[in-house]
């Protein structure tokens, strides 16, 4: 349910966070002076993947109403805190999403650190599972998962229902991975109480594997924790890696880092993945 809308607030919140920001913050190059300051309406519109005259006539109250998605995109262009996104629902006439909700709204700092490691690879991934952004290094070991929709962009989704999805993990650790993404989306789901969202994909992996029916009877529930990992690249060779999992407090989302173990030759190995760059495995 939305409220009516104050277009002049909203334009004036998107104005002034916008011109808070520097090219640098969002990852963008300078490109020599400015003559205002803060990024140009069009770098928003490209972040946010909405057209400029769109995103213009927002900021001019120029008979623009943008749907929920149009302002998790601008959410996450403008590196918005968790206040700042919800005051921008406010503004546009609709409730905060509530906590969990779908979306690819991921918390700034959470990209601060993401846009950090530069020699692990990490991803940022929602309670369910879904991937909401990848460092480069994730982009060269598993692909571009971000890009996908609700399914082939989760990662418990396509470990269930694409057997491509595992050609990275050792054979021998394929039953305690699939276990574990069964017992963490049974604790998603417990938090989440009734969900929609969550109760669609559970249906939906019942019916698509038997493999994950027969984990789902045994009613574990355990979120993602820190493990050991054997992965094994078809162009750089085996990865022994701690795959680390740091939790968002605000937002409930989830980076999984993947940790070079201490003594063996991963860190190098990453450092040849990230000049081999993004090559689809089995290539």
């Amino acid at each position: 349910m939305s409220i009516e809308m104050n277009h002049n607030d909203l334009g004036e919140f998107l104005r002034a966070r916008r011109e808070a920001l520097r090219p640098a913050d969002v990852g963008l190059v300078a490109g020599g002076r400015r003559r205002t300051p803060g990024l140009r309406r069009s770098e928003v519109a490209l972040l946010a993947d909405i057209s400029v005259d769109y995103y213009e006539r927002l900021e001019q109250a120029r008979n623009a109403h943008p749907s929920q998605a149009v302002l998790a995109s601008l959410a996450g262009a403008l590196r918005l805190s968790v206040a700042e996104r919800d005051h921008l629902y406010r503004l546009a006439g609709y409730a905060p999403p509530p906590a969990g909700a779908a979306g690819r709204y991921v918390d700034p700092a959470m990209l601060f650190l993401l846009d950090a490691l530069t020699t692990v690879p990490a991803h940022v991934m929602d309670d369910l599972s879904t991937m909401l952004d990848q460092n480069r290094l994730s982009r060269a070991l598993f692909g571009s998962w971000e890009l996908g929709d609700e399914r082939t962009g989760n990662v418990t989704w396509r470990w269930f229902t694409d057997p491509e999805s595992r050609a990275l993990n050792a054979s021998e650790e394929h039953e305690a991975i699939g276990r574990g993404y069964a017992a963490d989306l049974r604790s998603a789901a417990a938090r989440r109480g009734k969900d929609a969202v969550a109760d669609r994909l559970i249906a939906d992996l019942l019916q698509a594997s038997e493999e994950f029916a027969r984990y789902w009877d045994e009613m574990a529930v355990s979120p993602l924790g820190s493990t050991r990992k054997r992965l094994v690249h078809p162009h750089v060779g085996p990865l022994d890696v701690q795959c680390d999992v740091v939790l968002g407090s605000a937002t409930g989302h989830r980076m999984v880092l993947f940790r070079p173990q201490p003594g063996s030759s991963t860190a190098e190995q990453f450092e040849f993945l990230e000049v081999l760059g993004e090559h689809p495995l089995g290539s």
